[in-house]
């Protein structure tokens, strides 16, 4: 996905936090580029480092399009998940997520969309070359 860093920040020995507007919404998030990276427009592979748990840190979304914003407790990833024997995905927008599942997910809800929320320190930007 093609983001836009606005700021890069560490608070304390904390991990270093992205400021980055996207296609999909603005959020915080942890950044594994170089540290002195500067503001400007990236390519990025997201990650989440945390694994989902259906009706803890996922949920089916009300809204049916992708989105990436603030949560009551963290950020909020929207997209369609997708889940087969080779393990599940969220597709934000057009950028593919592996996801880790602690249980299967409901029958009901492969193919469908989905919030999953999560801290911002779990959520990883990985910046690439094309």
């Amino acid at each position: 996905m093609l983001i836009e860093v606005e700021k890069l920040t560490r608070f304390g020995g904390g991990p270093l936090l992205a400021q980055v507007q996207t296609p999909i919404g603005r959020t915080a998030v942890c950044w594994h580029g170089l540290p002195d990276a500067q503001p400007g427009p990236y390519h990025v592979e997201w990650t989440i480092d945390e694994p989902i748990c259906w009706g803890r840190n996922a949920r089916l979304a009300e809204v049916q399009a992708p989105w990436i914003g603030p949560g009551a407790h963290g950020v909020i990833l929207r997209g369609r998940l997708e889940c087969d024997g080779a393990g599940a995905t969220l597709d934000l927008g057009g950028s593919v997520v592996l996801l880790e599942l602690l249980d299967p997910v409901p029958d009901n809800v492969a193919g469908g969309w989905v919030d999953l929320f999560t801290e911002r320190e779990k959520i990883g930007l990985y910046p690439f070359d094309l």
